[in-house]
């Protein structure tokens, strides 16, 4: 059986994104089922919102798996269906995702990402990197640990159909990040929390392990793509999707490269198109609009916070 998993804790807006994420899958997708990891405050809020229905399954997520590490380090102990799509929840569905899954059946295990990590990848955002580059910290990590190339994971969307695969790479990926200290990569802060990122240990384990990652730009069929205003029309609901997507890569990371200044964003996109004569685009639905950069959010949060009002407001009538 295919079935989505979704994990929720911490503050309940975290929990009316899983519920307004699953409300935009419905749209497209009406039978799958779609299982809930989340603690009992969280499930106490469904309950009492009248919105469990939402879940085919609402399971308990314990403590010790409350954080990015503990839950996608551990996905073998959270696997409710024969294949499993987990998916995270800051995410808008836009199209059946029928093909998807078609796509995805091949794998005993994967996850969306690219087959090169760029040297931003679990290192400094700031100039900091062009020393770690200088220094070739990222081949030395390889070397180090008898690896021949690192993916870059973007561990929105991992896929699994095989129990044993996916235990494996969680071994693997606990056994990285313990090990930590003898690598380039660096925690993760957000705010005044800390906040360990899952992905570069599981890009390690797929590389040990020989599992490719699922590429997340494939043109009309890309599992998701990041939500840029400037390229991205739609309806106020997201009903209707359209995304401007650039067929050179390079181009289009630029335009989706997490730089926060529109004006500056804009202008290097343009730039590069022009001097490079890579102007060419496409108008595609992606199956999910992914609202991963900061300067995103507000127009998610806004969202979430309509469609949320709007399933209390029903469920009252």
């Amino acid at each position: 059986m295919e079935g989505y998993v979704l994990h929720s804790y911490g503050d309940e807006k975290f929990l009316q994104h899983a519920v307004v994420s699953v409300s935009t899958l419905r749209r497209h997708d009406t039978t799958r089922p779609v299982a809930l990891y989340c603690t009992d405050s969280h499930r106490e809020i469904l309950e009492r919102s009248g919105l469990k229905d939402f879940f085919t399954l609402i399971r308990p997520l314990p403590e010790e798996h409350c954080s990015i590490i503990g839950f996608k380090h551990h996905l073998y102990k959270f696997c409710p269906w024969d294949q499993s799509l987990y998916v995270d929840s800051d995410m808008i569905w836009c199209r059946n995702p029928d093909h998807l899954w078609s796509q995805l059946s091949i794998y005993p295990y994967t996850a969306t990402g690219l087959e090169r990590a760029d040297i931003y990848f679990g290192g400094p955002k700031n100039a900091l990197v062009i020393i770690e580059f200088l220094r070739d910290c990222r081949h030395r990590t390889l070397k180090r640990f008898g690896l021949t190339h690192l993916p870059r994971v973007q561990a929105g969307m991992i896929y699994t159909a095989d129990s044993d695969v996916t235990k494996s790479v969680c071994e693997q990926a606990i056994d990285y990040f313990s090990r930590r200290d003898f690598t380039h990569f660096r925690s993760r802060h957000q705010k005044e929390s800390y906040i360990e990122s899952c992905e570069w240990s599981i890009a390690m384990a797929m590389s040990r392990l020989g599992l490719p990652v699922f590429d997340w730009f494939q043109g009309a069929n890309s599992p998701q793509l990041d939500y840029i205003p400037e390229v991205t029309e739609h309806t106020e609901n997201f009903d209707e999707v359209s995304y401007q997507y650039y067929t050179d890569r390079f181009i289009h990371e630029i335009q989706g490269g997490g730089i926060t200044n529109t004006r500056l964003r804009n202008f290097l996109t343009q730039m590069a198109a022009s001097m490079l004569r890579r102007r060419d685009y496409m108008k595609v639905t992606p199956f999910t609009l992914h609202f991963g950069w900061t300067h995103s959010k507000p127009i998610f949060y806004d969202f979430v916070d309509r469609v949320w009002s709007d399933l209390i407001q029903s469920d009252k009538i």
